[in-house]
């Protein structure tokens, strides 16, 4: 008879939700709630200082997650008992596991929703071949490794499940994490951006149906009858998603119409039905992702309805729920295995076979359909980006016994090594030639009047939107249509959200930097410039730019030399608040201005805006503006005034012209040394003529006044002009305060005088332009400060102008 064991192993006490405070003397982190708050924020906060870290390297933030689920588990931090035994103890990981997978299901159901199977099938056969090439090259290579491991460190595992695991853990194309990548880098409008979008598109379609086949064999059951019921009834859930889910989602999208919000109740059901088709599959032994998958993919793609779901999930998910999976597989992920030649020489076996099975099997098919050879490197690397997909894979592999804990660190360290190499590879192999046809009118100032002036102008915000249109509607005069073209481009920030719906699709429709050729564009802000271009005889071209804002310059440059724009208006980086203080709208705005300058292929004007006109559009027949130019010298203050003689064509603008002039043997220096800040970011000397020794400025400001005499004389009253003397900058700020109730002042930038403002954050706007833009001067003269282009500064183009190119412009419609 057995003798009882007097101390038998108890199970821990399952933990309760809530405590009842300190002062009943009870840890919060002995119960559910408390702790799983704690874990949350500790995760969010050392993720998002890691992804700080990585963001120069221009990683994205994925990487940065996965190293801190890594740091937090027993590889580094979680080394200490104390810290793991406190802060993630055994009997909270269900808990925290289970909240990180229902996480993970609504990102899955995210991923599905960017999917977008019509584009797939119009996948050519290059990017096809592609693609195939991408997974059966290092799927097979995957496979031929799994044996090294079995004859290692695997020893004594399922046999087929692990070649299957191995082969798609290698061959995986992570889509939302390339579609960053490629905006980060600007590649997405280009040929190799296309092409690699694509084929992972396809990838990843054919990645989940692998994984399928991989869980079906990887069962407790050995026999493969239940392998075959498995995949049978998988296939059978997704045809029951296609015609009898898919015409309700259908039925919901239908009955959400553009500008209208979507339903609550249409939200509420989709969200259940994510949940229940994950139920399903879950039954069904594929795993719960698989259905909140296909009915991402079965949503339909167009009208508003997919985007409010994207914005109604996304930011809670990725922000909060998402990264508790990457710690809860870092938990799981214990480098320390990884120890002894044979593991450190199968983890270099592994990140060699993974990026040699990808790029090679890339790279040749690439050259084959006659792509060349950097482009096809280029993609090589792209298609070779793991993500959140490969996690997955591995922690389904770890769960169901298919990966030990060795194989497992090694293979999220591959994962982690091939993504983190993708990005300064790609930047070193292959950086796309910003090539550009040569054109003349770079300025508005030029020797033929009457040829067709175009404006980049671009905006942040609604509040630009009314002050633009009342500028162009001036500046349109009584010329026929064509002599005026307006493009017209909404700066859009590239935000964090991993979400790649919005970007791509515009991106992969349009092209640098996404023109919207679309009528029903759903940019509220460039409908505005829409309606405003089909009601005027103004040519207005609505347009988006998305980028990050710290290389945003190098899309609006590009676009210029692109259209062919004279002139770049900007608008400021600080708006006026309603008590007349002027307020910052961010710092990297500020900075984007200041490049823009350096790089700019054509004339820059920054816009002051003080509501022009009010807050709404005003028509045409009621423009009835004050414009008022300042005029020291020098080149920017000859473009200020052929702006200024532009706007006085139009029959409301009454141009007031000041030439500032200084008694014999003085100039505007008033004896101090000019320095200023040129558009290269030098600190040059201005050089000031006085009456005895003219500068060559000088001789061209008085050839060009001349000619504005000469116009201002056929006139009929629209302009007026005065010369005044001024001995001493007060008397500079006298003559200009006489203008501050002008709706509109024009000045150069580096115009040749003392600064009027002892202090100025803003030296872009020069020293003329720092006084005006103060809420001393006024709080309702806008102001424009223009930057003549010129030739000789233009040291660092973004631009490479090749005189035997195509001009683009020529040919396309939409130009």
């Amino acid at each position: 008879m057995a003798i009882p064991d007097p101390n038998p192993p108890t199970c821990p006490a399952p933990m309760k939700a809530t405590s009842n405070g300190a002062f009943q003397h009870e840890n919060p982190l002995d119960y559910a709630l408390p702790l799983l708050i704690v874990q949350i924020i500790l995760v969010v906060v050392f993720t998002r200082i890691l992804a700080l870290i990585c963001r120069p390297l221009r990683q994205p933030r994925v990487i940065a997650e996965v190293i801190g689920g890594i740091l937090l588990g027993p590889s580094a931090i979680g080394r200490s008992h104390k810290f793991l035994d406190t802060i993630f103890p055994k009997k909270s990981l269900t808990v925290l596991e289970t909240l990180a997978n229902i996480g993970l299901l609504f990102f899955l159901f995210l991923v599905g929703l960017e999917l977008d199977l019509r584009s797939i099938r119009k996948t050519g056969p290059k990017a096809l071949g592609i693609a195939c090439a991408g997974i059966t090259f290092p799927f097979a290579l995957g496979i031929g490794t799994s044996f090294a491991f079995r004859a290692t460190v695997s020893k004594g595992v399922d046999t087929t499940p692990f070649l299957v695991f191995m082969g798609v853990a290698l061959s995986i194309t992570a889509f939302p994490v390339l579609a960053r990548i490629l905006a980060e880098l600007k590649l997405l409008t280009t040929d190799v951006g296309r092409m690699a979008m694509s084929a992972a598109a396809v990838n990843d379609v054919a990645a989940w149906i692998l994984l399928a086949l991989a869980i079906a064999l990887s069962g407790s059951d050995s026999s493969p009858l239940v392998s075959l019921w498995v995949l049978l009834c998988g296939a059978g859930f997704v045809i029951f998603a296609i015609f009898a889910i898919k015409p309700i989602l259908g039925f919901m999208a239908k009955r959400s119409p553009e500008g209208e919000p979507v339903k609550e109740i249409y939200i509420c059901i989709t969200m259940t039905l994510v949940l229940a088709c994950s139920f399903v599959t879950d039954t069904i032994g594929i795993h719960a992702l698989f259905g909140a998958f296909v009915i991402g993919i079965i949503v339909p793609k167009d009208g508003p309805f997919a985007e409010v779901l994207t914005e109604k999930i996304e930011d809670l998910v990725t922000g909060l729920f998402l990264p508790l999976y990457f710690v809860a597989s870092g938990l799981k992920t214990n480098v320390a295995t990884i120890s002894g030649a044979t593991s450190w020489g199968l983890l270099v076996l592994v990140i060699c076979t993974a990026c040699f099975g990808k790029i090679v099997g890339t790279v040749v098919v690439s050259l084959l359909c006659k792509m060349p050879f950097r482009e096809a490197m280029a993609l090589g690397f792209l298609m070779n980006t793991k993500g959140l997909v490969e996690l997955i894979v591995l922690n389904i592999g770890k769960d169901r016994k298919v990966l030990n804990d060795q194989a497992f660190a090694i293979c999220v360290l591959m994962a982690l090594f091939t993504t983190f190499i993708t990005t300064p590879i790609v930047m070193a192999v292959y950086t796309p030639a910003r090539r550009g046809a040569p054109y003349k009118h770079k300025t508005v100032q030029r020797k033929d009047r009457d040829t067709e002036l175009r404006v980049l102008a671009c905006f942040h915000s609604t509040r630009n939107i009314p002050t633009l249109i009342n500028l162009i509607e001036s500046s349109r005069g009584t010329r026929k249509k064509g002599k005026l073209c307006i493009y017209a481009m909404h700066l859009m920030e590239l935000s964090e959200r991993p979400s790649a719906i919005t970007m791509v699709h515009k991106a992969r429709n349009n092209g640098l930097p996404f023109w919207n050729k679309k009528q029903n564009d759903k940019d509220n802000m460039v409908i505005a410039f829409q309606a405003y271009g089909q009601l005027s005889s103004v040519n207005v071209r609505p347009m988006t730019a998305i980028s990050a804002l710290n290389n945003i310059h190098e899309d609006i440059c590009t676009s210029a030399h692109q259209k062919r724009a004279a002139l770049i208006l900007l608008p400021f980086h600080k708006h006026q608040r309603f008590d007349g203080t002027m307020e910052s709208l961010g710092h990297a705005f500020h900075i984007m201005n200041g490049l823009v300058l350096s790089h700019a292929p054509c004339s820059v004007g920054i816009l002051v805006d003080r509501g022009l006109g009010g807050t709404s559009q005003v028509q045409a027949s009621e423009v009835s503006f004050n414009v008022a130019v300042a005029f020291f010298g020098g080149r920017d203050d000859r473009e200020a005034l052929a702006y200024g003689m532009r706007l006085a064509e139009h029959p409301g603008i009454l141009l007031t012209v000041t030439k500032f002039v200084t008694p014999i043997g003085k100039t505007l220096a008033f004896g101090a040394k000019l320095v200023g800040v040129s558009a290269n970011k030098d600190r040059k000397v201005i050089k000031v003529g006085d009456g005895n020794n003219p500068s060559e400025d000088k001789q061209e400001d008085d050839q060009f006044w001349d000619e504005f005499l000469s116009v201002s004389a056929k006139s009929e009253g629209s302009i007026v002009y005065e010369e005044r003397l001024v001995e001493s900058k007060e008397d500079v700020k006298n003559v200009l305060g006489e203008r501050n109730r002008s709706n509109l002042i024009l000045v150069g930038r580096m115009s040749p005088v003392a600064p009027l403002v002892e202090r100025s954050d803003s030296p872009e706007l020069g020293p003329i332009g720092s006084y005006l833009a103060s809420s001393e001067f006024s709080t309702q003269a806008s102001l424009i400060v223009f930057q003549q282009y010129d030739p000789s500064t233009d040291t660092y183009p973004l631009v490479m102008e090749v005189s035997n190119l195509p001009d683009s412009s020529m040919h396309d419609p939409e130009s």
